[in-house]
């Protein structure tokens, strides 16, 4: 019987130069791809490859202006390309004007930002120095840019503002039969409750049963109207009734002749 010795077979030097051939493209294919990546890189991030050179404004914009939004905008000192330029910072360089209450921005190619603005609605005036939205929610816009409007003045402490607003709402509607308009509603700290009409007559309705004593006002004001005389005060701080200040009657100055 023959015994057959297997040997090892030494590697072929052709298969170590395929092999080591193939390791160095591998590398290299490699290092062209890195290469290119970063020249997109860099060419993104080039301004003037895709500068940003529009700035759309939407919205209906009754306080602010289109130039107001545009200058916030540009006020981060400049646009950057298309590609690399943040939205977030535009965002909150707009959201910082005290007129807007919501606002979108989108970039739309090859070279615009769109901006879509939405205003707050002032309701009331809050404190004699912010104002209130339709939703109680206090925004920093002067009142003083609003003064054509006739608003409410509501005075309360911090957090009472929604209160303070829809505390409004329901007295106006029981108000609304008298022709009467509230002026100025203050809500105290000890949370006494008072109102001042636009001719001027004060209505204190303490803290509690507020809108009961409102609508005992209302019933009584036909009696207090009988007298002819000008109301100054109206205290319905009592179960019963009320307390009724009255205004001094006007003098009359009287022509003198010399």
């Amino acid at each position: 019987m023959t015994n057959v010795t297997v040997e090892d077979i030494p590697a072929q030097p052709s298969m170590l130069k395929e092999h080591w051939g193939g390791l160095v493209f591998l590398v290299f294919v490699i290092l062209a791809i890195l290469w290119s990546l970063l020249r997109v890189i860099t060419w993104m991030g080039d301004e003037e490859q895709l500068p940003l050179s529009q700035i759309i404004v939407q919205g209906e914009l009754e306080h602010l202006t289109p130039l107001e939004v545009r200058n916030a905008v540009l006020q981060l000192g400049g646009l950057n390309s298309f590609m690399i330029q943040d939205v977030d910072d535009i965002h909150s360089a707009i959201s910082a004007l005290p007129w807007v209450a919501n606002v979108a921005v989108r970039k739309q190619w090859p070279d615009t930002i769109k901006v879509n603005v939405t205003e707050y609605q002032p309701q009331a005036v809050w404190n004699g120095s912010f104002l209130l939205d339709v939703g109680g929610d206090v925004f920093g816009a002067d009142p003083a840019e609003v003064k054509n409007l006739g608003l409410v003045s509501l005075h309360g402490p911090a957090g009472s503002e929604k209160e303070v607003l829809e505390s409004w709402r329901e007295m106006r509607g029981i108000l609304a039969p008298t022709k009467l308009e509230i002026a100025a509603l203050a809500l105290n700290e000890r949370r006494s409750w008072r109102i001042v009409t636009r001719d001027g007559v004060r209505i204190e309705l303490g803290r509690e049963s507020r809108n009961e004593r409102l609508k005992r006002f209302v019933a009584l004001l036909d009696d207090f109207k009988s007298t002819d005389r000008a109301i100054q005060y109206v205290d319905l701080r009592y179960d019963t009734g009320a307390a009724v200040g009255w205004k001094a009657p006007e003098v009359e100055a009287s022509d003198e002749n010399t």
